[in-house]
Protein backbone atom coordinates (compact mmCIF):
# COMPACT_ATOMS: atom_id res chain seq x y z
CA UNK A 1 0.00 0.00 0.00
CA UNK A 2 1.77 3.10 -0.79
CA UNK A 3 2.09 6.02 1.09
CA UNK A 4 -0.55 9.45 0.51
CA UNK A 5 1.68 12.78 0.83
CA UNK A 6 -0.89 14.61 1.00
CA UNK A 7 1.25 18.15 0.77
CA UNK A 8 3.07 17.09 -1.78
CA UNK A 9 -0.25 16.68 -3.84
CA UNK A 10 -1.59 20.12 -3.12
CA UNK A 11 2.00 21.43 -3.54
CA UNK A 12 2.30 22.81 -0.29
CA UNK A 13 4.48 22.77 2.91
CA UNK A 14 3.95 20.89 6.17
CA UNK A 15 3.88 24.16 7.77
CA UNK A 16 0.93 25.92 5.22
CA UNK A 17 -1.84 27.80 6.80
CA UNK A 18 -5.10 26.59 6.26
CA UNK A 19 -5.84 29.69 4.46
CA UNK A 20 -2.72 28.39 1.76
CA UNK A 21 -3.92 24.71 1.92
CA UNK A 22 -7.88 26.23 0.66
CA UNK A 23 -6.07 28.45 -1.81
CA UNK A 24 -4.12 25.57 -3.25
CA UNK A 25 -7.36 23.20 -3.39
CA UNK A 26 -8.63 25.66 -5.16
CA UNK A 27 -6.72 26.41 -7.54
CA UNK A 28 -6.30 22.63 -8.62
CA UNK A 29 -9.84 22.00 -8.52
CA UNK A 30 -10.72 24.52 -10.97
CA UNK A 31 -7.51 23.74 -13.29
CA UNK A 32 -8.54 19.51 -12.94
CA UNK A 33 -12.10 19.91 -12.20
CA UNK A 34 -14.15 17.28 -14.89
CA UNK A 35 -16.94 19.73 -15.84
CA UNK A 36 -13.37 21.24 -17.61
CA UNK A 37 -11.92 17.85 -18.61
CA UNK A 38 -14.70 16.02 -19.56
CA UNK A 39 -13.32 12.33 -21.31
CA UNK A 40 -9.77 12.86 -19.67
CA UNK A 41 -9.66 10.27 -17.70
CA UNK A 42 -5.96 11.78 -16.22
CA UNK A 43 -7.53 14.54 -15.06
CA UNK A 44 -10.77 12.67 -13.49
CA UNK A 45 -8.03 10.79 -11.20
CA UNK A 46 -5.66 13.98 -10.65
CA UNK A 47 -9.04 15.17 -9.05
CA UNK A 48 -9.65 11.92 -6.99
CA UNK A 49 -6.53 13.03 -5.48
CA UNK A 50 -6.83 16.70 -4.97
CA UNK A 51 -9.75 15.58 -3.58
CA UNK A 52 -8.81 13.11 -1.05
CA UNK A 53 -5.83 15.33 0.13
CA UNK A 54 -8.17 18.13 0.98
CA UNK A 55 -10.44 15.78 2.65
CA UNK A 56 -7.56 15.02 4.75
CA UNK A 57 -5.93 18.57 5.44
CA UNK A 58 -8.88 20.77 4.90
CA UNK A 59 -9.93 20.19 8.26
CA UNK A 60 -7.97 20.84 11.05
CA UNK A 61 -8.69 17.80 13.19
CA UNK A 62 -7.86 15.26 10.36
CA UNK A 63 -4.64 16.99 9.23
CA UNK A 64 -3.48 16.77 12.92
CA UNK A 65 -4.52 13.20 13.17
CA UNK A 66 -2.85 12.47 9.49
CA UNK A 67 0.69 14.49 11.25
CA UNK A 68 0.66 12.51 13.93
CA UNK A 69 0.44 9.73 11.58
CA UNK A 70 3.63 10.26 9.55
CA UNK A 71 5.94 7.81 8.25
CA UNK A 72 4.92 5.44 11.10
CA UNK A 73 1.90 4.39 8.96
CA UNK A 74 3.53 1.24 7.98
CA UNK A 75 3.40 -0.52 11.62
CA UNK A 76 -0.04 0.03 11.62
CA UNK A 77 -0.60 -1.67 8.26
CA UNK A 78 1.91 -4.44 9.28
CA UNK A 79 -0.28 -4.61 12.54
CA UNK A 80 -3.56 -5.31 9.96
CA UNK A 81 -5.23 -1.95 9.85
CA UNK A 82 -7.69 -3.77 8.18
CA UNK A 83 -8.66 -6.10 11.51
CA UNK A 84 -9.18 -4.19 13.85
CA UNK A 85 -10.09 -0.27 15.19
CA UNK A 86 -7.32 1.96 13.50
CA UNK A 87 -5.31 4.24 15.36
CA UNK A 88 -7.72 7.13 14.69
CA UNK A 89 -10.91 5.88 15.22
CA UNK A 90 -11.27 3.95 11.74
CA UNK A 91 -13.89 1.43 12.02
CA UNK A 92 -12.57 -2.21 11.84
CA UNK A 93 -13.25 -4.43 9.20
CA UNK A 94 -15.30 -7.59 10.93
CA UNK A 95 -18.54 -8.58 10.03
CA UNK A 96 -20.92 -5.74 9.21
CA UNK A 97 -18.01 -3.25 9.20
CA UNK A 98 -17.62 -0.66 6.06
CA UNK A 99 -15.34 2.05 5.08
CA UNK A 100 -16.54 5.54 3.67
CA UNK A 101 -15.51 5.06 -0.26
CA UNK A 102 -15.27 7.78 -2.71
CA UNK A 103 -19.12 6.61 -4.31
CA UNK A 104 -20.01 7.53 -0.67
CA UNK A 105 -18.60 11.20 -1.42
CA UNK A 106 -19.27 11.72 -5.11
CA UNK A 107 -21.30 8.76 -6.40
CA UNK A 108 -18.78 8.04 -8.94
CA UNK A 109 -16.75 5.60 -10.06
CA UNK A 110 -13.70 4.33 -8.47
CA UNK A 111 -12.81 5.02 -4.68
CA UNK A 112 -10.04 7.08 -2.46
CA UNK A 113 -6.56 5.35 -2.22
CA UNK A 114 -6.54 1.70 0.27
CA UNK A 115 -4.38 4.20 2.16
CA UNK A 116 -7.03 6.61 3.08
CA UNK A 117 -9.26 3.60 3.51
CA UNK A 118 -7.16 2.16 5.41
CA UNK A 119 -6.88 4.72 8.04
CA UNK A 120 -8.82 7.57 7.33
CA UNK A 121 -12.43 5.61 6.02
CA UNK A 122 -13.92 5.10 9.36
CA UNK A 123 -13.11 8.63 10.68
CA UNK A 124 -15.40 9.89 7.14
CA UNK A 125 -18.25 8.28 7.29
CA UNK A 126 -20.41 11.15 8.74
CA UNK A 127 -18.41 13.46 5.91
CA UNK A 128 -20.11 10.86 3.16
CA UNK A 129 -23.62 11.68 4.60
CA UNK A 130 -22.44 15.81 4.35
CA UNK A 131 -21.73 15.93 1.15
CA UNK A 132 -23.81 16.31 -2.34
CA UNK A 133 -23.19 13.76 -5.08
CA UNK A 134 -22.61 16.38 -7.23
CA UNK A 135 -19.34 17.42 -8.52
CA UNK A 136 -18.69 20.71 -6.10
CA UNK A 137 -16.81 23.58 -7.67
CA UNK A 138 -15.61 26.67 -6.27
CA UNK A 139 -16.65 30.09 -8.74
CA UNK A 140 -13.97 31.24 -10.67
CA UNK A 141 -11.81 34.43 -9.73
CA UNK A 142 -12.94 38.09 -10.81
CA UNK A 143 -10.28 40.51 -11.48
CA UNK A 144 -11.01 44.41 -11.97
CA UNK A 145 -8.40 47.49 -11.31
CA UNK A 146 -9.29 51.07 -10.23
CA UNK A 147 -6.98 54.31 -10.51
CA UNK A 148 -6.68 57.24 -7.79
CA UNK A 149 -4.47 59.89 -7.10
CA UNK A 150 -1.64 60.21 -4.55
CA UNK A 151 -3.21 62.67 -2.99
CA UNK A 152 -6.38 60.02 -2.65
CA UNK A 153 -4.21 57.54 -1.71
CA UNK A 154 -2.97 60.09 0.51
CA UNK A 155 -6.22 60.43 2.51
CA UNK A 156 -7.97 57.12 1.34
CA UNK A 157 -10.77 56.66 -1.05
CA UNK A 158 -13.33 54.21 -2.26
CA UNK A 159 -14.27 52.85 -5.80
CA UNK A 160 -17.86 52.05 -7.10
CA UNK A 161 -17.62 48.74 -9.65
CA UNK A 162 -20.56 47.48 -11.71
CA UNK A 163 -21.08 43.57 -10.79
CA UNK A 164 -23.54 42.41 -13.41
CA UNK A 165 -26.74 44.00 -11.41
CA UNK A 166 -24.91 44.93 -8.13
CA UNK A 167 -22.91 47.99 -7.68
CA UNK A 168 -20.23 47.66 -5.37
CA UNK A 169 -18.33 50.35 -2.87
CA UNK A 170 -15.17 49.41 -2.02
CA UNK A 171 -13.09 51.17 0.33
CA UNK A 172 -9.51 51.92 -0.13
CA UNK A 173 -7.47 52.46 3.26
CA UNK A 174 -5.09 55.49 3.64
CA UNK A 175 -1.51 54.61 2.26
CA UNK A 176 -2.31 52.49 -0.32
CA UNK A 177 0.64 51.69 -3.24
CA UNK A 178 0.48 50.93 -7.03
CA UNK A 179 -0.14 47.76 -8.12
CA UNK A 180 -1.35 47.01 -4.36
CA UNK A 181 -3.88 44.26 -5.03
CA UNK A 182 -7.06 44.08 -2.29
CA UNK A 183 -9.21 40.78 -1.89
CA UNK A 184 -13.10 40.74 -1.75
CA UNK A 185 -14.27 37.83 -0.65
CA UNK A 186 -17.42 36.19 -2.31
CA UNK A 187 -17.60 38.55 -4.85
CA UNK A 188 -15.79 36.49 -7.89
CA UNK A 189 -18.28 34.20 -9.74
CA UNK A 190 -20.89 31.72 -8.25
CA UNK A 191 -20.19 27.71 -7.07
CA UNK A 192 -21.85 25.10 -8.44
CA UNK A 193 -22.51 22.21 -6.87
CA UNK A 194 -22.45 23.38 -3.20
CA UNK A 195 -18.87 24.98 -4.05
CA UNK A 196 -18.02 28.52 -2.89
CA UNK A 197 -18.33 31.60 -4.71
CA UNK A 198 -15.04 32.76 -6.00
CA UNK A 199 -13.49 36.21 -5.31
CA UNK A 200 -12.84 39.68 -6.69
CA UNK A 201 -9.14 40.89 -6.91
CA UNK A 202 -8.47 44.56 -7.05
CA UNK A 203 -5.59 46.34 -8.50
CA UNK A 204 -4.36 49.88 -7.15
CA UNK A 205 -3.48 51.74 -9.71
CA UNK A 206 -2.01 54.98 -8.41
CA UNK A 207 -1.11 57.79 -10.85
CA UNK A 208 1.81 59.73 -9.95
CA UNK A 209 1.76 63.52 -8.70
CA UNK A 210 3.68 66.29 -10.36
CA UNK A 211 6.85 66.62 -8.54
CA UNK A 212 6.73 63.83 -5.84
CA UNK A 213 8.53 60.72 -6.40
CA UNK A 214 7.30 57.42 -4.09
CA UNK A 215 9.60 55.24 -2.32
CA UNK A 216 7.94 53.16 -0.20
CA UNK A 217 6.26 55.17 2.23
CA UNK A 218 8.52 58.14 1.99
CA UNK A 219 8.23 60.72 -0.47
CA UNK A 220 10.46 63.22 -2.08
CA UNK A 221 10.72 66.21 -3.67
CA UNK A 222 12.86 68.88 -5.04
CA UNK A 223 12.18 72.51 -4.30
CA UNK A 224 13.91 75.72 -6.15
CA UNK A 225 15.42 78.50 -3.97
CA UNK A 226 16.56 81.34 -4.88
CA UNK A 227 21.08 82.24 -4.91
CA UNK A 228 20.20 84.96 -2.13
CA UNK A 229 18.22 82.90 0.12
CA UNK A 230 20.57 80.13 0.16
CA UNK A 231 23.46 82.42 0.56
CA UNK A 232 22.07 84.56 3.54
CA UNK A 233 19.39 81.77 4.86
CA UNK A 234 15.98 82.53 5.35
CA UNK A 235 12.17 81.54 5.41
CA UNK A 236 10.63 79.22 2.86
CA UNK A 237 7.32 77.40 2.42
CA UNK A 238 7.47 73.65 1.51
CA UNK A 239 4.42 71.87 -0.65
CA UNK A 240 3.61 68.45 1.10
CA UNK A 241 0.20 66.43 0.52
CA UNK A 242 -1.34 67.93 3.68
CA UNK A 243 -0.56 71.22 3.25
CA UNK A 244 2.43 73.65 2.90
CA UNK A 245 5.21 74.24 5.94
CA UNK A 246 7.21 76.69 6.42
CA UNK A 247 11.04 75.52 7.63
CA UNK A 248 14.16 78.28 7.63
CA UNK A 249 17.10 77.68 5.35
CA UNK A 250 20.48 78.38 7.09
CA UNK A 251 23.17 80.77 5.77
CA UNK A 252 25.46 79.06 3.59
CA UNK A 253 22.80 76.18 2.35
CA UNK A 254 24.78 74.13 -0.75
CA UNK A 255 22.46 73.08 -3.81
CA UNK A 256 21.30 69.62 -3.31
CA UNK A 257 20.86 69.48 0.20
CA UNK A 258 18.26 67.10 1.01
CA UNK A 259 16.26 68.46 4.28
CA UNK A 260 13.91 65.65 5.87
CA UNK A 261 10.41 65.91 7.39
CA UNK A 262 9.51 63.59 9.52
CA UNK A 263 5.83 62.05 9.32
CA UNK A 264 4.91 64.23 6.15
CA UNK A 265 5.20 60.90 3.97
CA UNK A 266 2.74 58.40 3.03
CA UNK A 267 0.53 56.81 5.74
CA UNK A 268 1.59 53.06 6.53
CA UNK A 269 -1.41 50.97 5.08
CA UNK A 270 -3.64 49.41 7.89
CA UNK A 271 -1.56 51.33 10.85
CA UNK A 272 -3.52 54.63 11.14
CA UNK A 273 -1.03 57.36 13.04
CA UNK A 274 2.25 56.25 11.33
CA UNK A 275 3.52 58.01 8.50
CA UNK A 276 6.57 57.70 6.50
CA UNK A 277 9.02 61.04 5.50
CA UNK A 278 9.48 63.76 3.29
CA UNK A 279 12.61 64.19 2.03
CA UNK A 280 12.48 67.84 -0.10
CA UNK A 281 15.83 68.41 -2.22
CA UNK A 282 16.92 71.90 -2.73
CA UNK A 283 17.30 72.92 -5.83
CA UNK A 284 20.10 76.75 -6.09
CA UNK A 285 18.54 78.79 -8.74
CA UNK A 286 21.61 80.90 -10.13
CA UNK A 287 20.04 84.43 -11.39
CA UNK A 288 20.56 84.73 -15.45
CA UNK A 289 20.38 87.87 -17.35
CA UNK A 290 22.20 89.98 -14.56
CA UNK A 291 23.01 93.77 -15.05
CA UNK A 292 25.62 95.59 -15.25
CA UNK A 293 25.47 96.60 -11.76
CA UNK A 294 24.56 93.30 -10.19
CA UNK A 295 27.87 91.93 -11.88
CA UNK A 296 29.59 94.45 -11.08
CA UNK A 297 28.69 93.54 -7.50
CA UNK A 298 28.96 90.00 -7.55
CA UNK A 299 32.84 90.43 -8.94
CA UNK A 300 33.39 93.07 -5.66
CA UNK A 301 32.11 89.93 -4.05
CA UNK A 302 34.36 87.27 -5.63
CA UNK A 303 37.49 90.10 -4.88
CA UNK A 304 36.28 89.92 -1.30
CA UNK A 305 36.37 86.42 -0.75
Amino acid sequence: MEYKDYYRILGVGKDASQDEIKKAYRKLALKYHPDKNQGNQASEEKFKEISEAYEVLGKPENRKKYDELGMNWKQYEQAGAYGYEGPYGGASSGKGARYASYDDFFGGSGGFSDFFEAFFGGGFRGAGQERRQTWASPGSDYEASVSITLQQAYYGTSAVLQLGDEKLRINIKPGARDGQVLRVRGKGGQGSGGGESGNLYLKIQVVPMDGFERKGNDLYVGHDIDLYTAVLGGKITIKTLEGAVSTTIPKGTQNGKTLRFKGKGMPVYSQPGIFGDLYVRLNVHIPTGLSEKETTLFQELKNLR
